[in-house]
């Protein structure tokens, strides 16, 4: 049976020991439990905030001020059910109970979504705790020419959201690993590919074999060139890049 400690509490808790629960958890709630785990409702932050603005103090119970209408999933409903409960954007988790109302999982949107960008194939007993949730909401990296932002990555594929600002340039390079798959979605650049060299526009459509030497710059002076780019292979670290040229020094 999973140790839910760290994300459960009884109705009979102080608020103050509930908020400490959530902030220790990391994840803005609890699920609110009977002793033998039988789920009665839900704790958030948000809970928490709204009853003290209604007068209530940190000695009051979680009882007080818990949401007890909170959506639910049963572990027989499947992985269909989770995603059309999430569809509501006010849901970010769920708790999962058997037919007994007995919590025996708990999914967060995050993880929902990481499971489907990572093409893991589970039913509602997984643990979700496993997976790596940075693939939903990774960083946005900035470099000399702009920024880039991954959007999904798994074994077998990256894609990535790349801007280039006005006269930026990347450097010219090659992958030993991966080819690159890229589609201009605004702007409008130069991209050298080996020995050609192509105008590409807003819908204009790159193909990068692995080992070609190619650089992309953005020709507009004011506004930034974008493009949506997947990469497949089968490395896909930021380290298989061979520098030739670079004009921010790089090389």
């Amino acid at each position: 049976m999973k140790d839910f400690t760290g994300f459960t509490v009884p109705v009979t808790m102080r608020v103050i020991d509930a908020l400490k629960r959530i902030d220790a958890n990391r994840q803005g709630f609890v699920i609110v439990t009977d002793a033998e785990r039988h789920v009665l409702g839900v704790l958030t932050d948000g809970d928490v905030r709204r009853g003290l603005i209604r007068g209530f103090s940190e000695d009051a119970r979680v009882a007080d001020i818990y949401t007890r209408n909170a959506r639910k999933v049963a572990v027989s409903d499947g992985f269909e059910a989770v995603v059309e409960l999430f569809k509501n954007q006010s849901i970010k988790f769920l708790p999962v109970v058997d037919g007994d109302g007995v919590l025996v999982n708990i999914i967060t949107k995050s993880q929902m979504h990481a499971l489907l960008l990572m093409d893991i194939h589970a039913d509602l007993t997984y643990d979700f705790e496993t997976l790596d949730t940075g693939v939903v909401d990774t960083e946005i990296f900035p470099r000399p020419w702009g920024f880039y932002k991954t959007t999904v990555l798994n074994d077998y594929y990256q894609s990535k959201v790349i801007s280039v600002k006005p006269g930026g340039q990347l450097s010219l390079q090659s992958h030993n690993h991966r080819e690159e798959h890229w589609i201009v979605v605004h702007g409008t650049g130069e991209v050298r590919l080996d020995d050609s060299v192509l105008q590409v526009r807003t819908g204009s459509s790159v193909f990068i074999p692995k080992g070609a030497k190619h650089r992309l710059k953005n020709l507009d002076e004011k506004e930034n060139l974008i493009i949506s780019e997947v990469q497949i292979g089968d490395y896909l670290g930021e380290d298989d890049i061979i520098r030739y040229e670079d004009i921010y020094g790089r090389v």
